[in-house]
């Protein structure tokens, strides 16, 4: 693919994503192309070229009454349990919480990708979210839809938190079609469940504006937090588009409920008067106050990004301390190899970004954790070219002792070849636990699995690790969905995994996971490869 760097502030906000279907911005610029494509959602690529399946069109998804038993799974002799039941289609962007008042039930969620194909060969394709629920610690699992309404095509970018009296709180974006290859800019929602899981009660919490290459208001990467009695909170970024699309600026807003869902407070700014802020994460520390974690544009000359946490009201949501600078990110324009345009690791193309979360231990509530993954160990400036990078991601740490007021210096946990798209949480113990997609298996610095960082013990910031997946996933061969061929020597590699990953705590001291798995095979339309599967696994 001809192409030139250049830099810009959107250099960085690779994780905004139609549907999570099209390709995010990085600062690839085809040669002979316009400027004004300055978008945290790359126009270059519409939704035609990232389906699912090449050439496939939107289309409605199946229409399914609140409460429909979609299909069930139940563990078997391996300890991977793999949730993606139902008919053949890709699933990805893992969460995962586990019910504080009744840890048998767990939600797992992901983009569920509802595919048709008529009598023509032409194919259809949706992405609706879907609850995979457990009311037996995870012996069996049965898939719910997320009922929203009519009015929503597709949703996506799950996430997921109960509070402290089982109320199920599931956000996700949500997207009107207004075309074959488009939708509009996607509203924010959550879904309340209050029997664990399986019914859903939705609610529209911010309502975006304009389309691909319009003026108009993108909201995107909400996440979902929760407390108490019927108490949570959900983040979002908002990014306005000025004529074509080209990016004014990215905000971060925040809406709270005190009454398990059924009212929610008008949206407040958070992230003050940062130019370009994106991908929050909110946490509730052991003491009840409420933190949020986010990238913020940080260095014209390099691209990269600063992590930044402030503190929130609990009643309002409004910020009330900080932002406090935690560490600047080795996450820039020059940092990765570029896969079709987005940043991706060694001989891949699927993309990828620095982006993790925040962690509160529930021991102490002036403990906090954050975790991302950056270049910092790799070779950099990297070439352009995936197939001529070697690259070394790691997952990094830092934590603070006062509420997030300082930081302490980032700690890489060093493994070979790439880690990246971790999630974090503290178990009962105290002790910061970490997931990770994982190429330290693979010497070729292909496959990976899926690992579980433990802390040593709390506040030491020194890890052991273990692999919970038992088998390994190849993304840059053999893909069934979302595969592209740009090197012949990698036929049909991945573009698309998702952007994150699902890690939360159990009550008895281990954590739960789900990630995106590709160990399978599956066939459609006459073609078969690897497919992507949500799979769950429990760790001590």
């Amino acid at each position: 693919m001809a192409a030139t760097r250049r830099r810009s502030r959107a250099a960085l906000l690779v994780g905004a994503g139609l549907v999570s279907l099209t390709l995010a911005t990085t600062t690839v610029m085809a040669e002979g192309e316009g400027e004004g494509r300055n978008l945290p959602i790359d126009l270059v690529h519409n939704n035609l070229q990232d389906a699912p399946v090449a050439g496939a069109v939107w289309a409605g998804g199946p229409a399914l009454k609140d409460g429909t038993k979609i299909c069930s799974v139940a563990a078997g002799s391996d300890a991977n349990v793999n949730l993606s039941c139902g008919p053949a289609g890709p699933h990805n962007e893992t969460s995962i919480a586990v019910n504080p008042a009744n840890p048998d039930n767990m939600i797992a969620g992901a983009n569920d990708y509802q595919l048709a194909l008529n009598p023509g060969g032409h194919v259809g394709f949706s992405t609706l979210s879907r609850a995979s629920v457990t009311f037996d610690g995870g012996a069996t699992w049965t898939v719910y839809p997320i009922r929203v309404n009519s009015t929503y095509q597709a949703t996506g970018d799950p996430a997921i938190a109960f509070d402290a009296v089982g109320n199920a709180y599931y956000a996700t974006l949500g997207f009107r079609f207004v075309g074959p290859v488009s939708a509009q800019n996607p509203d924010i929602l959550a879904s309340v469940s209050r029997d664990g899981g399986v019914h859903w009660e939705a609610h529209r919490l911010a309502q975006g504006s304009g389309n691909e290459g319009s003026v108009g208001d993108l909201l995107d990467k909400e996440y979902v937090a929760a407390w108490g009695n019927g108490n949570a909170i959900v983040t979002f970024g908002d990014f306005r588009l000025a004529q074509k699309g080209a990016e004014v600026n990215g905000h971060l807003f925040a809406t709270v409920t005190h009454d398990a869902g059924r009212t929610w407070s008008t949206p407040v700014l958070i992230s003050g008067d940062e130019l370009f802020a994106f991908v929050s994460t909110p946490v509730v520390s052991a003491d009840g106050r409420i933190f949020v974690a986010y990238e913020n544009f940080a260095d014209s000359d390099t691209g990269r990004n600063d992590y930044e946490v402030a503190e929130l009201s609990p009643q309002t949501g409004a910020r009330i301390a900080g932002p406090f600078t935690v560490a600047t990110l080795i996450d820039g324009e020059t940092d990765y190899p570029l896969g079709l345009g987005s940043q991706t690791y060694q001989d891949s193309l699927f993309r990828s970004w620095s982006a993790g979360n925040i962690a509160a231990d529930p021991t102490n509530g002036a403990h906090l954790a954050l975790q991302w993954s950056d270049m910092r160990n790799s070779t950099i400036p990297a070439p352009d070219d995936p197939y001529e990078a070697v690259t070394n991601s790691d997952i990094v740490v830092s934590q603070s002792f006062d509420h997030g007021r300082t930081w302490s210096d980032p700690v890489a946990i060093e493994l070979a070849g790439d880690q990246f798209q971790g999630w974090s949480t503290y178990d009962t113990s105290g002790r910061l636990r970490v997931g990770f997609f994982d190429r330290s298996y693979d010497a070729a610095n292909h496959r990976y699995g899926y690992t579980i960082a433990t802390e040593t013990s709390s506040g030491t910031l020194s890890f052991s690790t273990s692999q919970v997946s038992t088998a390994l996933s190849d993304p840059t061969k053999d893909n069934r969905w979302f595969a592209a061929t740009v090197n012949p020597d990698f036929p049909s590699a991945n573009t698309f995994i998702g952007d994150y990953s699902g890690v939360a705590a159990k009550p008895d001291g281990g954590v739960v996971a789900v990630w995106t798995d590709l160990r399978n095979t599956t066939s459609f339309a006459g073609r078969t490869g690897a497919d992507e599967d949500v799979m769950f696994a429990a760790a001590p």
